[in-house]
C-alpha cells in the first residue's frame, strides 16, 4: 500500500507541477490581454439579460448593465412573466437606465430551459440594426468598460464569439459560500489563450449575422444549455473563441449547503449530457486526486500506529497539497489584477481561493457521483429533464 500511495503521489506531482507550468502561462496571457488595446469597433449592440426571481444584490447587479461606457447599445431584460417577484425591480431599473432599456415578456418555456426561451423569444423581436448580441446573467456585476471590451475583439470577423467568465466574492465567510467560490475559481484557469474555450451564458459576445448563419435559434429550440449548445455549433464552424480577462466578471454569492450543491451537482450533470468526453476526462482526474490523497492519510495512519518512519509519505503529501495551493495562489494574483475594482475584497478571502481550493476536488467527486443518475436538473425552482442535447423536457406545469 506504501508503495501504490508513492507511486500515485508522484504521479499526482507530476501532473501539479504541469498544472503549475499551464498557470504561469494562463497568468502570462492575462497580463498581455490587459495590455491589449481594445480598438474602437463599436457596432450597435444588444445586452440580452434573461432574469427569474429576486436574489441578493439584483438592483446593483442590473443597474450596472445599463451603465457601460460602449456607444450605441441598449439592454433587454427579459421575463417569463409579469408574476415574477423580480418583475417590478426590472421595470424600475429600466425606467431609470439613462440608456434605453427594455423590458421584454418571453412567456413560459416548452421544450427549453426558460434562460433559453427567454433569449430566443427576445432575438426573434429585435430590430434588424443590432449587429452584436452580448449574453449577460443576472447575478453578475460587470464594470463600465465591460461591454466595450467584450465586443471590440468582434472587428476580426474570424472570431467564432468572445466569452469570459464570473468570479464568485462570498458576501460573507461562511463555509458554503467560501468553498462555492472555490468550487469556482478552478473553472477560470480552463479558459485561456488556447484553441479550448468554450462560451459561458453570463459573458458572450457574437456577432448577429454569424449566430444566424449558424441557426442558433432553431438549436435553442429544444436546448437545456445555452452556452454549451453556442459553443458546439460554433466549433463546427471551426471559428476561434477567444476568452477575455479582462471581462472577468465579479458575482456576490450568498447560499447555504443545500443550494452549494444543487448550484455544483447541475453544472456537472450539464457537462456530462452536453460534454461526455471532458467530464469524463475531469472525473478520472479528480478521482485520482482524492484517492491518493485519502491513501496517503491511510498509510501515514499506518505508519504512525507501527511507529515507522512516515517521513517519505507525508512530503509527498504535503508537496501534493502545495502544488494546489499555488495554482490557487496564481489565480488570485491573475483575478485581481483583471478586476482591480474588487482587488481588496478578493484579496481579504484570499484564504478561500488558496486554501479551501484543497477540498473542491471532493466536492467536484461529489458532483461527478450525483451527475452519474438521472437527467432531472432543477433551476430557480422550474424542474427539467435532459434527455438530450436537443431535447428537454419541462416537468413544472
Amino acid at each position: 500500500m506504501e508503495t501504490l500511495f508513492e507511486f500515485l503521489a508522484i504521479l499526482q506531482i507530476a501532473a501539479g507541477l504541469f498544472l503549475l507550468w499551464q498557470g504561469i502561462q494562463w497568468l502570462a496571457y492575462v497580463r498581455r490581454r490587459l495590455r491589449t488595446d481594445p480598438g474602437f469597433f463599436a457596432p450597435r449592440t444588444a445586452v440580452l439579460c434573461p432574469c427569474r426571481g429576486m436574489e441578493p444584490g439584483l438592483e446593483r447587479n442590473l443597474v450596472s448593465l445599463c451603465e457601460f461606457t460602449h456607444q450605441n447599445f441598449e439592454v433587454f431584460f427579459i421575463l417569463a412573466s409579469e408574476n415574477d417577484p423580480a418583475y417590478s425591480l426590472v421595470k424600475r431599473v429600466a425606467a431609470s437606465s439613462r440608456v434605453k432599456a427594455n423590458v421584454v415578456i418571453a412567456g413560459k418555456p416548452a421544450t427549453s430551459s426558460e434562460k433559453v426561451n427567454n433569449l430566443r423569444v427576445c432575438i426573434e423581436q429585435l430590430p434588424p440594426d443590432f449587429e452584436v448580441l452580448v449574453f449577460a446573467d443576472s447575478d453578475g456585476r460587470p464594470g463600465k468598460t465591460w461591454l466595450h471590451h467584450i465586443v471590440a475583439p468582434l472587428a476580426d470577423s474570424r472570431i467564432g464569439a468572445t466569452t469570459t467568465m464570473r468570479w464568485f466574492i462570498p458576501n460573507n465567510n461562511a463555509f458554503p459560500n467560501a468553498l462555492l467560490a472555490a468550487w469556482n475559481a478552478s473553472v477560470v484557469t480552463m479558459l485561456g489563450g488556447h484553441a479550448k474555450n468554450f462560451c459561458w451564458g453570463g459573458g458572450t459576445a457574437i456577432r448577429r449575422d454569424l449566430f444566424e448563419e449558424i441557426g442558433m435559434l432553431d438549436v435553442w429550440q429544444n436546448a437545456f444549455s445555452d452556452d454549451y449548445s453556442l459553443t458546439i455549433a460554433i466549433e463546427r464552424t471551426r471559428r476561434q473563441i477567444v476568452f477575455l480577462p479582462e471581462c472577468l466578471t465579479p458575482s456576490y454569492i450568498q447560499t447555504d449547503f443545500p443550494g452549494l450543491l444543487e448550484f455544483t451537482n447541475r453544472q456537472i450533470k450539464i457537462t456530462r449530457i452536453y460534454r461526455p468526453g471532458m467530464w469524463a476526462s475531469a472525473f478520472a482526474t479528480h478521482f485520482l486526486f482524492c484517492f491518493t490523497l485519502l491513501l496517503g492519510l491511510v498509510v501515514a495512519l499506518d505508519l504512525a500506529i507501527e511507529s515507522r518512519p512516515s517521513s517519505q509519505v507525508i512530503t509527498l503529501f504535503v508537496l501534493t497539497l502545495l502544488l494546489a495551493a499555488f495554482r490557487g495562489a496564481l489565480r488570485v494574483i491573475g483575478v485581481t489584477e483583471a478586476i482591480p475594482s474588487c482587488r481588496a475584497e478578493i484579496m481579504a478571502q484570499s484564504w478561500i481561493y488558496i486554501l479551501v481550493t484543497l477540498l473542491v476536488p471532493f466536492l467536484y467527486l461529489l458532483n461527478f457521483f450525483a451527475s452519474l443518475f438521472g437527467r432531472r436538473i432543477t433551476w430557480r425552482g422550474i424542474r427539467y429533464e435532459i434527455i438530450s442535447p436537443n431535447q428537454t423536457r419541462v416537468l413544472t406545469p
